[in-house]
C-alpha cells in the first residue's frame, strides 16, 4: 500500500470509544495530546488534515449526569449542546500548543444531500485548508433528528472526504482492521492487509458493532470505504487506541487499506463529465486559453447565457466556434450568471448586491 507520506490531503476519523473515558465520561488527555503530535508531525510536511471526530454526546452526559445507556433524543441533544464546547475547546488548546489553530464544522445530512449546502461546505473546508487551520467536523447532533441524521461518523468521515477531495481517510478504530470474522469470536479470522473491491464475499464478512460508545461496526465501514474509494480516496482501518496512532500506522500499524482506482481530481472529472448539463456558457478566445491554461473561468470571459440551471448545476462551456469545450459545475444560477456576464469580478458585488465569488466556474469544478 502507497505510503502515507505520499497523502497531500488526510481526513481522520475518531470514534468516541478513542476520545472519552468510558466509565468516567472524562476526557481522555493524553491519547488527545498524541493524537495532536501527529497532526502537527503531518502538518510540518505540508499535509493537509481534517479531523472528523465524536464525542460530544459522549462529554456531555457526563456533565450533564445522564444515566448510562440510551438516552432519548431531546437528552442527546441536550449532551451534544454541553459536549461540543468542551470537545471544540479541547482540541483548540491542544492544537495551538503546537502552533496549529482549530477550526469547527458542524455538519448534518442534509448538508451533503442539498447541492448548494454541499458547494457551500466544500469551499468552507477548502478555505480552511488553504489557511492552514485544521477543521474539527461533527454531526451536528443539536439540531439533527433521525431524518437528517448520518447516523455514524465512519460515514460522516467519507463524506467529509469526498467533500474535501483528501486522497486518504484513515478510521481510527478499536480493532486493527478488516477480518473474515468476528476476531473476538472466532480464532480463525484473518485480517485483510489491502482490499482492491469490495465483492459481496467482502460484505458478508462485515460485523455488528462491539463497543459501547460508537455506532459504527463494520457494515458502516465497509460503507465509508465504498464511498471513498469511488472518490478515489484510499482508506485504511486501524488501531486508534495508542497515544500516537497516525505514527504507528505510518511505522507500519497493523491495518487494512482500502485503495481506489485512480485519484480524487480524475474521479471528480469522470463525475463532472458524467453529468447532464442544465445550460450553457459561451466563451470568447481569452477565455478559452485561460482555462486550458488551468484557470478558473471568470465572467469576464462570458459572452452567452442559455439554460435554467441552478448554483452547482453541470453545464456546457461552448467555444466560439459553438464546439464544446467541456462541462462545469457553475457557481451561479442562471440569472445571475446573465447579469454579471462579461464583467470584472471587481464589480460583480456592485451588481449582484451580495458579496460574490470570483469565478463562475473554479477549475476543480471542470471536466474536458
Amino acid at each position: 500500500m502507497a505510503a502515507l507520506s505520499k497523502a497531500r490531503r488526510v481526513v481522520v476519523k475518531i470514534g468516541s470509544a478513542l476520545l472519552v473515558d468510558r466509565a468516567a465520561g472524562h476526557l481522555r488527555a493524553e491519547w488527545l495530546e498524541g493524537l495532536c503530535d501527529d497532526v502537527a508531525r503531518l502538518r510540518a510536511r505540508g499535509v493537509n488534515v481534517v479531523l472528523v471526530s465524536s464525542g460530544s454526546i459522549a462529554l456531555g452526559r457526563g456533565t450533564l449526569d445522564l444515566p448510562q445507556g440510551a438516552l432519548t433524543l431531546e437528552q442527546s441533544q441536550a449532551a451534544a449542546a454541553v459536549g461540543q464546547i468542551r470537545l471544540a475547546g479541547a482540541y483548540q488548546a491542544a492544537l495551538a500548543a503546537r502552533g496549529l489553530t482549530a477550526a469547527q464544522v458542524l455538519l448534518t445530512l442534509e448538508d451533503s444531500a442539498d447541492r448548494r449546502r454541499y458547494l457551500n461546505t466544500r469551499a468552507t473546508l477548502e478555505q480552511l485548508l488553504r489557511l492552514g487551520a485544521v477543521p474539527i467536523v461533527n454531526e451536528n447532533d443539536t439540531v439533527a433528528t433521525d431524518e437528517i441524521r448520518y447516523g455514524d461518523n465512519d460515514r460522516l468521515a467519507a463524506q467529509v472526504a469526498v467533500t474535501a477531495g483528501a486522497d486518504q481517510l484513515i478510521l481510527l478504530s478499536d480493532v486493527d482492521g478488516f477480518y473474515s470474522g468476528n476476531p473476538g469470536l472466532d480464532a480463525a479470522a484473518r485480517r485483510f492487509d489491502r482490499v482492491d473491491a469490495i465483492t459481496p464475499e467482502i460484505e458478508a464478512m462485515a460485523g455488528d458493532p462491539l463497543s459501547g460508545l460508537s455506532k459504527g461496526g463494520m457494515k458502516t465501514k465497509l460503507m465509508a470505504a465504498r464511498a471513498a474509494m469511488a472518490a478515489g480516496c484510499d482508506m485504511a482501518i486501524t488501531q486508534g487506541d495508542v497515544l500516537r496512532p497516525i505514527a504507528a500506522l505510518e511505522a507500519g500499524a497493523n491495518a487494512t487499506w482500502f485503495t481506489a482506482q485512480g485519484t480524487p481530481q480524475q474521479r471528480r472529472k469522470a463525475w463532472i463529465g458524467a453529468m447532464k448539463p442544465k445550460g450553457r456558457l459561451v466563451i470568447d478566445a481569452g477565455a478559452q486559453r485561460a482555462i486550458h491554461g488551468g484557470s478558473s473561468l471568470l465572467p469576464a470571459g462570458v459572452t452567452g447565457v442559455s439554460g435554467a440551471f441552478r448554483r452547482g448545476d453541470a453545464i456546457e462551456i461552448i467555444g466560439e466556434a459553438g464546439e464544446t469545450l467541456g462541462l462545469g459545475l457553475t457557481r451561479y444560477d442562471a440569472a445571475d450568471a446573465g447579469r454579471i456576464k462579461g464583467l470584472r469580478s471587481d464589480v460583480i458585488e456592485d451588481v449582484l448586491g451580495y458579496p460574490a465569488r470570483a469565478a463562475l466556474i473554479h477549475r476543480d469544478d471542470m471536466a474536458f
